[in-house]
């Protein structure tokens, strides 16, 4: 059905099946598109997401497909790279690509077979069914990285070059034995990922942000600015998202502390998370927006679209790089101004990075009540440090006392996320931006967390500690709401705790 001399096939002539050099160029893999990532229904109003499952990661010993991985040699990627190019040299790549996944997996495994029985390849069962195994992912999937994209409780996936792949586990990162059969192959893979969002990578344009069809994030550097061969990076979404009850059992917030951001998310403050690179900001936004009311109009700007709203009006807007002659550029910044041009209600930024903070203030100032971002800071007085440097990165000549007042005018709360050198994440500070004092900006943590040692085991001890404030500033705020009672008790809950 696939040969490409008409009738023969494997199973009619050997001719055209003389074994190609190891070493010869393998061309690349066809495109087929992945099955859509099955639609996550949105839960109950119950409680939202932040961090990954805290538990220690497996030894990789436990995994069916590690147990295999320290047996592969040379001498089965020189028989897989022989049986590849037969492969490719024999199959109609133009007649698999009409194929669906699974029918299109069937075919190939029947053909390998046939190569590996003509070829007389000396290989064990379970040698063999591996070899299949490795050859679909290469012709239908994204090769090696597939065993680890089938993992949910890998958080990140970080390939340096063909022969380095580290994952994170349980919030570590340990070596894996997945390689590529050279950088040539990696390559491939990642111009494959890239090219299902529009986007390309290769030497004049190499550097490149996409992502998986499930929503993983996805970044990827090539030669010549990567010297020893592509980097990509991986950020996993789990299959199953996490919920404000689920932070609570992993000691991520305290029941008292979940109910005051679900109250927090309710009312429509301002909020900005800050945290540092992989803290769960992203997956915090996440959780916020579940407590968004049905009939509002949401805009979500992104540089990856990451965010997986579940309310029935979301407009999900994401920026474009410029092309290779260095024109078409869609800037955040050109976003956000859009967004205030399509009456939204809440504007939602995935990651403020630079000028457009100005602009995302200016819209929680002027009647877009409930907006949110994240941004890149280790505290919340440093959260707002970042925010005046980058209205400063956007050209504008404002005094520092009017900057901060935009921003006491803008935010009115800021909730630290943090991952510790354990591997756990916290949310770590809920903190109130009261206004001005002078010429600074006066802050009140309502909730904090206190590390007090660490086990036996390396992991740290702490707890989430009330700051003794019965009366927020956003107390009028969930009275218009009819949330205060709720939020009073949940203060008063947690002033209890304390002692």
């Amino acid at each position: 059905m696939f040969g490409k001399r008409g009738n023969e096939g494997f199973g009619k002539s050997t001719g055209g099946l003389a074994p190609p050099p190891a070493a010869a160029p393998v061309p690349a893999a066809p495109v087929v598109a992945r099955p859509p990532a099955p639609e996550i229904l949105p839960e109950p109003v119950r409680d939202p997401v932040l961090q990954r499952q805290p538990v220690s990661p497996p030894p990789l010993a436990a995994q069916p497909a590690a147990r295999k991985r320290p047996a592969r040699t040379e001498l089965y990627y020189d028989t897989k790279s022989q049986v590849f190019s037969a492969l490719i040299d024999t199959i109609d790549l133009s007649q698999l690509a009409k194929l669906d996944a699974e029918s299109a997996r069937e075919e190939i495994r029947d053909i390998v077979n046939d190569i590996i029985t003509i070829k007389n390849f000396a290989m064990s069962i379970s040698e063999q069914e591996e070899l299949l195994e490795d050859i679909c992912n290469d012709v239908l999937g994204y090769g090696p990285l597939e065993p680890l994209l089938a993992r949910d409780d890998i958080a990140d996936i970080m390939v340096n070059g063909s022969g380095q792949t580290f994952i994170e586990v349980g919030g570590k990162t340990i070596e894996s034995d997945i390689r590529f059969r050279d950088n040539a192959q990696l390559l491939s893979i990642c111009q494959r990922i890239v090219s299902q969002v529009g986007r390309r990578v290769d030497e004049s344009s190499p550097i490149c942000d996409a992502r998986l069809p499930d929503g993983s994030r996805v970044n990827v550097i090539a030669p010549p600015l990567a010297i020893d061969g592509p980097a990509l990076t991986i950020r996993k979404f789990k299959k199953d998202k996490l919920n404000l009850d689920q932070l609570v059992k992993f000691g991520a917030i305290t029941p008292e502390g979940a109910v005051l951001l679900q109250i927090i998310g309710r009312v429509r403050c301002n909020v900005v998370i800050s945290g540092g690179t992989g803290s769960g900001k992203t997956t915090l936004l996440n959780c916020l927006t579940r407590y968004i009311d049905a009939d509002e109009r949401v805009i979500t700007c992104e540089d990856t679209a990451e965010l997986q709203l579940q309310q029935p009006h979301v407009v999900r807007l994401e920026t474009r790089p410029p092309n290779i002659e260095g024109e078409g550029e869609i800037t955040m910044r050109d976003l956000v101004k859009n967004c205030l041009r399509m009456r939204p209600e809440r504007i939602i930024v995935g990651e403020v990075r630079g000028p457009e903070v100005f602009d995302l203030l200016q819209a929680m100032n002027t009647g877009h009540d409930g907006s949110m971002g994240t941004i890149h800071a280790n505290t919340p007085r440093e959260c707002l440090s970042r925010m005046e440097s980058m209205i400063a990165m956007g050209g504008y000549s404002l005094p520092a006392r009017t900057v901060r007042e935009i921003i006491t005018g803008s935010i009115d709360i800021i909730i630290q996320a943090a991952r510790l050198r354990d591997g756990s994440r916290r949310i770590t500070h809920i903190t109130e931006v009261i206004g001005m004092e002078g010429d600074v900006i006066v802050t009140q943590d309502l909730m904090r967390y206190e590390i007090e040692g660490e086990d036996a085991a390396g992991r740290l001890i702490g707890r989430h500690m009330s700051t003794g404030i019965v009366k927020p500033h956003f107390w009028d705020r969930a009275r218009y709401y009819s949330e205060e009672r709720r939020l009073a008790a949940a203060l008063d809950a947690m002033e209890r705790t304390k002692d």
